[in-house]
C-alpha cells in the first residue's frame, strides 16, 4: 500500500520552483537578495534574476532585461520600482498575461502613486465593469 506522504513527496518533487525577479536600485535589490530571491542560471539570458539600475543605466537596458524576464518560464513575479517602471510604462501597460505578474514597488526617492500602477488600473477597470 502506498502511503499518502509518499504520494505527496513524489508530487512535490515534480513541481518546478518559480522565481521572483527584481528591477530596482541597489538598495532594493540588495534587500531582496538578502531575503533569498537571487539566482544565477547560466542557461538563461540574462543569467541573473535581477537588474540593479544605476544612474547611468539606459532605458534600453531596462527594457531589454524586462522583456527577457517576461520570456523566462522560470519567473512568475517581476518586482519593479515604480520610478523605473515609469521609464518603460508603455511596455508594462501592454503586458496582458497573468503570469508573470508585475508588481510595482515604491522607491526611497519618490512617493508611490497608485494611479500609475498597472494592477490598480486593472482592478479599477474591473470594479467599474461590475458596478
Amino acid at each position: 500500500m502506498i502511503s499518502s506522504s509518499s504520494v505527496i513527496n513524489r508530487n512535490l518533487d515534480q513541481i518546478q520552483s518559480k522565481l521572483i525577479a527584481i528591477i530596482g536600485d541597489e538598495d532594493a535589490c540588495v534587500g531582496f537578495l538578502l531575503g533569498g530571491i537571487g539566482e544565477r542560471n547560466r542557461s538563461h539570458d540574462p543569467e541573473l534574476n535581477y537588474l540593479v539600475v544605476h544612474s547611468n543605466t539606459t532605458t534600453e537596458e531596462i527594457q531589454k532585461c524586462f522583456l527577457s524576464f517576461l520570456r523566462r518560464k522560470d519567473i512568475d513575479i517581476i518586482l519593479i520600482q515604480q520610478t523605473i517602471a515609469d521609464r518603460i510604462r508603455q511596455t508594462i501597460d501592454g503586458h496582458q498575461r497573468t503570469i508573470p505578474v508585475i508588481l510595482e514597488i515604491p522607491s526611497k526617492s519618490q512617493p508611490y502613486d497608485t494611479n500609475k500602477d498597472s494592477i490598480f488600473k486593472h482592478v479599477k477597470g474591473l470594479y467599474r465593469e461590475l458596478y
